[in-house]
């Protein structure tokens, strides 16, 4: 019986091939797009299960009241690390104190690659569970080793044994190869890791970091601790049990601030990484969440088209079914018959999707930032394909199943049922309306999308980007000769600025408390940006200035000077008239008297999209790890790099030359928004794809049973404009309501969504405008062949009897 189910669904689908390509072809887009977005959301959710106790693995964060708001960081004090150790031993397995991840040169003979690593202390290695495949990790006990990640050891030793081989660390230091772990996977936090130093290097060969440690130092927060929390205890107990850990040991001074910690566990870091005064807001989740209801969506249209084409063929099918009932069979029978026709099209599809899936898996992977791969030989992917299958099969089916056997047989046999009724036709048009409000929809939001990231970059940003190169100096031979450097650059005639900062202009590494001023409120806990720079580094990245001046060498009394943006000139109210105010104004700083010799305009050094920090800047007296130049603008600019770099290796011949554009480093700031951006407009090109070729579907079908009144009113004198606009109107009316519906929807969405943002674009009204008109305009081209094609028809061939 079962066979001849699917002899008669497969005969069904090659009497309508228009029909079955359109359902096949929808709906393999659909769940094509289902599938990417299942595997995109299976990935996001397997973020750092790579590390075995990713469940008890924790990050210390810490909370400080600063201006009436809570401040949330995972940057903390040196001294909590033994602090942890001993006095919550019972409550952590592990206990792990590691620097920033930065790039640091390594050598090995005559080679040199700068490498992301962490200096991190004992138990790091079995912590993040890293595959050992040579040598061991109880060598990291000696502060003079490193471990190393296997697609860096075949960098430096290709297929020879690294163990026991001496390398150097930013020129340096020393260090011996005890181990190779295997790469971390791309869906990690760490997954940048290319190698790991023991933290005690770090401490004996960096003069802060020992005074830090040695000298605890609660106030200075630049670490970062990882624990693992043992298997009696509870994650959530544990971060109330330490709670106030910091607060009992700060000094009266410092007790304003009210520094609290908390544990946030491995596997919220990359979902819910985002915090508001003190509360976890979410973060990435929200576009889990976002692109799953996309990709049901998109594959429910899809659903939608298998509906209604089936419906708006059930005259052909009337007969059939009174036909089967009269000689006997029950409506279970023939609902299990159309279910054997929409199972045997959605295998037809699934297949054809998987294939377009693997095809578009390389483009997917580039503009979500993924390396993904479809898991053939997974049982589990299998399993999700045939429920997956099942279940698409059941919700396309399931309509055209239950109606289509709900035919009476002797109204069928007698030809007095009609399809075309108010009450056959009426769900088909909810279900149109529904396709295109989730189509329109989806290009407003692309559209807004947009439009904010093009608003974000045509923010002010406070200084001249173009031209500007930074660079990376990790030894010290640079800092001591920089003046000699400059001055060498200067003449190759191919830069006309160069300055040293402790960070590159597009980021803010430190941040610092402790200011006073004329006028300050007493209960204010205030954190201000602090960048040191060199001299020239305004006139380098090109300062704005409101008023005052920039840093010069003749002023020997500048090494006391700041240069501050308008953001700290507002909140310490020193300009309340005029900037200029501030000009002369004394801050001190943890005891130390600074004077105000300029004021810039707001100079972006993070997110284009939220609120300039008040910033201060202040001559370093040791340069910096960045070195920026700004490019002759006459000059070419890969000759230009070329002279930079024969300069740069006469100073340092062995440091690899790495460098950035500062044009390209702020453009990574809109990464995220634009991969966003291109995965919704993707989304919607397809969902406006499937529903057009429902549309075409839908339209074929009605001008076919409407071909003889096609005729008729071709022979009484209709013109093909009239033809075409009596065809067409019905159309028009439910994409008009799909407009009226998707407006309010699409409007308050994307309203919240923008509330995340600080500085962010308006809704304008041209875009609900544009969204309309583009889906009418595809509306008219999708229908407007087929009904102009059967207008067209001779009315004597189109009025002719079988």
């Amino acid at each position: 019986m079962l066979r001849n189910y699917f002899k008669i669904a497969w005969r069904s689908l090659a009497a309508n091939k228009t029909c079955s390509v359109i359902n096949i072809g929808g709906l393999a887009v659909g769940m094509m797009v289902a599938i990417l977005i299942g595997l995109w959301i299976y990935d996001e959710f397997s973020y750092n299960k790579y590390h075995e106790n990713y469940r008890r693995i924790a990050r210390i964060m810490q909370q400080q009241t600063l201006d009436g708001e809570i401040n949330t960081g995972n940057n903390v004090p040196a001294p909590l690390l033994k602090i942890l150790e001993t006095n919550f031993e019972e409550d952590f397995d592990r206990v792990v104190i590691t620097s920033w991840l930065q790039r640091h040169v390594l050598t090995y003979g005559g080679s040199s690659f700068t490498k992301p690593g962490n200096f991190m202390s004992a138990g790091a290695a079995e912590m993040l569970s890293l595959k050992i495949l040579n040598g061991s990790t109880s060598g990291l006990k000696d502060p003079a080793t490193i471990l190393l990640s296997e697609s860096v050891a075949k960098a430096f030793f290709k297929d020879s044994d690294p163990i026991d081989k001496m390398m150097k660390l930013n020129k340096d230091l020393i260090v011996r190869v005890v181990g190779v772990y295997e790469d971390i996977p791309y869906n990690s936090e760490f997954r940048e890791l290319a190698f790991i130093v023991p933290f005690d290097l770090f401490v004996s060969s960096t003069p802060w970091v020992k005074d830090a440690v040695e000298n605890g130092e609660w106030e200075s927060s630049s670490f970062q601790i990882l624990v693992q929390v043992s298997k009696n205890s509870n994650l959530k107990s544990v971060s109330e049990k330490i709670k106030n850990t910091i607060l009992k040991r700060t000094t009266h001074g410092e007790l304003k601030f009210k520094p609290q910690i908390l544990l946030h566990p491995m596997s919220q870091w990359h979902l819910y990484s985002e915090w508001s005064n003190g509360s976890n807001i979410g973060g990435r989740i929200q576009f889990v969440w976002l692109f799953g209801i996309i990709g049901l969506f998109v594959l429910l249209l899809a659903c939608i088209n298998f509906m209604n084409l089936s419906t708006a063929r059930s005259q052909k099918r009337a007969k059939e079914v009174g036909i089967r009932k009269a000689i006997g069979s029950v409506r279970l029978q023939l609902v299990v018959q159309f279910f054997s026709e929409s199972f045997l099209v959605v295998f037809f599809a699934f297949f054809f999707s998987l294939v377009l899936a693997w095809l578009a898996m390389p483009i997917f992977n580039e503009i979500a930032d993924k390396q993904m791969l479809i898991p053939w030989g997974d049982p589990n992917f299998l399993m999700s394909g045939i429920m997956f299958t099942i279940l698409t099969g059941l919700i396309a089916g399931s309509y055209p199943a239950f109606y289509l056997s709900s035919f009476q047989p002797i109204k069928a046999l007698k030809g007095k049922w009609s399809p075309l009724g108010l009450h056959a036709t009426l769900p088909r048009k909810i279900l149109v309306v529904l396709q295109f409000t989730v189509s329109i929809s989806l290009i407003i939001g692309t559209v807004v999308v947009y439009r904010q990231i093009l608003h974000a970059k045509d923010r002010p940003i406070g200084y001249n980007r173009k031209g500007l190169v930074t660079m990376l100096a990790n030894t010290q031979e640079i800092h001591r000769h920089f003046d000699a450097m400059r001055d060498d650059l200067l003449k190759t005639g191919s830069v006309i600025s160069v300055a040293e900062s402790v960070a590159p202009p597009t980021e803010v590494f430190s941040a610092n408390v402790g200011f006073n001023w004329k006028g300050k409120d007493p209960s204010l806990n205030s954190e201000f940006a602090t960048v040191g720079i060199s001299h020239d580094f305004g006139k380098t990245v090109g300062w704005q200035f409101v008023a005052g001046r920039d840093f010069a060498r003749n002023f020997s009394t500048d090494s006391a000077g700041f240069v501050v943006n308008e953001a700290a000139v507002k909140f310490m109210g020193l300009g309340n008239r005029d900037v200029v105010d501030a000009i002369g104004e004394t801050v001190t700083w943890d005891g130390r008297q600074f004077k105000i010799i300029g004021v810039i305009k707001d100079m972006i050094m993070e997110s284009p999209y939220d609120p300039v920090k008040k910033s201060i800047f202040f001559i370093h007296p040791k340069g910096g790890r960045f070195i920026t130049a700004r490019l002759n603008p006459g000059a070419n600019a890969g000759s230009a790099i070329k002279n930079i770099e024969a300069v740069f290796k006469k100073y340092s011949p062995d440091l690899p030359f790495n460098y950035q554009f500062v044009d390209d480093e702020y453009a990574l700031k809109f990464a995220s928004e634009e991969r966003i951006n291109k995965l919704a407009a993707v989304f919607a090109g397809l969902a406006i794809l499937i529903s057009c070729l429902g549309l075409f579907g839908m339209a074929s079908f009605i001008t076919e049973q409407r071909t003889k009144e096609i005729g008729v009113r071709k022979v009484l004198g209709a013109s093909i404009t009239s033809l075409w606009q009596l065809l067409l109107g019905d159309f028009v009316i439910l994409i008009v309501v799909s407009c009226l519906l998707a407006t309010p929807i699409a409007w308050y969405a994307m309203d919240q969504w923008l509330e995340k943002y600080a500085y962010h674009t308006q809704i304008s009204w041209w875009i609900f405008a544009f969204a309309s008109l583009g889906t009418l305009a595809i509306t008219f081209i999708t229908v407007s062949y087929q009904v102009i094609q059967t207008a067209l028809l001779d009315p004597v061939k189109s009025l002719r009897s079988e």
